[in-house]
């Protein structure tokens, strides 16, 4: 349900609310949002904070805003970019969404691999620095964290040398998605994070220019961590039976 918002930036709360509203089905696609006098008078905020909020939802394409007309939600589902799935990751009641996880788990590993091969075919040259990286991860070893962040940096240098703005563009949102639970996953990731087996057989199979080893390899280094993950789910989805 709406409500009143509370003391933060206005526009934020009531993009907040109505986008949670939207994607937990309340406010069903094709269903036509309060006016914008309603929607003040329900949340307590100026004419300004509202439109703003509209105007977000719609650059969102969670909702289409007619001219001087009504706004209409759409189905986030067939309109809405990658860039949701950090939301959609959490319930409305703020549980992680498993289904949403699996979903973005399988997307991980694809998106990985034929990186690692388009990389293997146009960047060559990256394979220099992404031997650094893997040497840095050496170094730190025993501590995950440090892992982490270095795993990611490796990935960063693969898939701007793949050259393709869409899969960069994706990576960008599995990205933002992975940094809200990041803290959650240090552990269950340690052994894709240490498998330094794996990155050195990348660095070399792109440094060789040989496209399906890298892809293969990257392909067996996401499955180690896609397996424990999808062990928690699981272990999640049981428990809320």
């Amino acid at each position: 349900m709406l409500k009143p918002v509370q003391k933060k930036s206005l526009s934020d709360s009531v993009f907040e609310q109505l986008r949670a509203e939207i994607i937990s089905g309340r406010m069903e696609p094709g269903s036509t949002l309060p006016g914008e006098r309603v929607l003040c008078e329900m949340l307590e905020v100026n004419r300004g904070a509202v439109r703003e909020a509209l105007k977000r939802l719609e650059q969102a394409r969670l909702v289409s805003v007619q001219h001087g007309g009504s706004t209409t939600v759409l189905n986030f589902r067939e309109t809405a970019g990658t860039d949701l799935l950090s939301t959609l990751l959490v319930t409305p009641e703020g549980e992680l969404d498993t289904q949403v996880a699996r979903s973005v788990m399988e997307m991980r590993s694809a998106l990985a691999s034929d990186i690692a091969r388009l990389c293997a075919k146009r960047g060559r040259e990256v394979a220099g620095p992404l031997a650094e990286v893997v040497e840095q991860m050496g170094a730190n070893r025993k501590d995950l964290v440090a892992l982490q962040a270095l795993s990611l940096s490796f990935w960063g240098l693969l898939v701007e040398a793949s050259g393709n703005v869409a899969y960069q563009l994706a990576f960008n949102s599995l990205r933002d998605s992975y940094a809200r639970f990041s803290h959650l996953l240090t552990r269950v990731l340690a052994d894709e994070l240490t498998d330094l087996k794996n990155y050195k057989a990348i660095c070399e199979a792109i440094a060789a220019g040989e496209a399906e080893d890298a892809e293969f390899y990257s392909r067996d280094l996401m499955e180690i961590g896609e397996r424990q993950i999808v062990r928690v789910l699981d272990t999640l989805d049981r428990v809320k039976e």
